[in-house]
């Protein structure tokens, strides 16, 4: 086996899967396996979709959902901090009033 490589053996939904990943990957693959999972068992326990492949693509579209609203979120908050550090440039410089360069 490459020494870069791990080869990973996941369960989800009783069936396993091998898979290949950078070896220092191979902790963030289980626990993706992992979230997989319990939202697949989560949606196929609901009992209101049937069928593997339904199950799959429904808690795909979850997890991208979940995924898009964290960017928004993560944008608004950079655009409410980028507003805010222009106030306080602002305010700064009405309080220290106009600057000069200096002169030699």
């Amino acid at each position: 086996m490459n020494d870069m490589f791990a080869h990973v053996t996941i369960r989800i939904l009783e069936k396993e899967y091998q898979v290949a990943c950078p070896a220092g990957e191979k902790a963030d693959l289980l626990a993706s396996a992992d979230l997989l999972n319990k939202k697949m068992r989560e949606i196929r326990d609901s009992g209101k979709v049937v069928g593997l492949d339904r199950v799959a693509v429904m808690a795909a579209l979850n997890m991208a959902n979940e995924l898009l609203r964290r960017t928004g979120d993560d944008q608004s908050l950079k655009d409410i901090v980028g507003l805010r550090v222009k106030a306080m440039g602002e305010r700064l410089d009405s309080a220290l009033g106009p600057t000069r360069q200096p002169s030699f």
